[in-house]
């Protein structure tokens, strides 16, 4: 597996896991309560921050691992990388556009903070997520 496989492949398993660990500790703060009272600002910078760290130490553990087993291979990349990167970032644009526009909707009928910043939350991680895939299948069936 090449170098930015296993980014494609961190990437995922982090914006899932940061995506899981929000939405849990959004659900523990509800209580019963109406959602545009719940202090989500804490949780979310701290699922922001996390994740990208999360990506970050999986990356480099992963890359260390795959060091000590094939050392040329494990920093190895070639065009066909540049080109999944590239197709990656299109499908992760596409999915930041559409919660961009639902974002201008939203401040359009004035709707409460709290759903604005989730909506675009929400985005960032279908964005994240569906790229990876993207990736992912990428490298394992190719570019078409």
């Amino acid at each position: 597996m090449v170098y930015h496989e296993r980014a494609a492949w961190a990437g995922l398993i982090a914006a899932i896991g940061t995506i899981t660990a929000y939405a849990l500790i959004m659900l523990g703060r509800i209580d019963g309560r109406d959602l545009d009272t719940v202090d989500w600002f804490p949780p979310m910078l701290w699922a922001i921050g996390g994740g990208i760290v999360l990506s970050i130490l999986i990356t480099i553990g992963w890359g260390i691992i795959a060091g000590m087993r094939d050392r040329d291979s494990a920093t190895t990349t070639d065009i066909r990388d540049r080109d999944i990167s590239r197709m990656g970032g299109r499908v992760e644009q596409a999915f930041l556009v559409i919660a961009g526009l639902g974002v201008i909707a939203l401040c359009a009928i004035d709707a409460h903070v709290f759903w604005i910043a989730n909506t675009m939350f929400l985005g960032f991680a279908v964005a994240a997520v569906v790229g990876g895939i993207a990736r992912v299948i990428a490298y394992r069936r190719g570019l078409v």
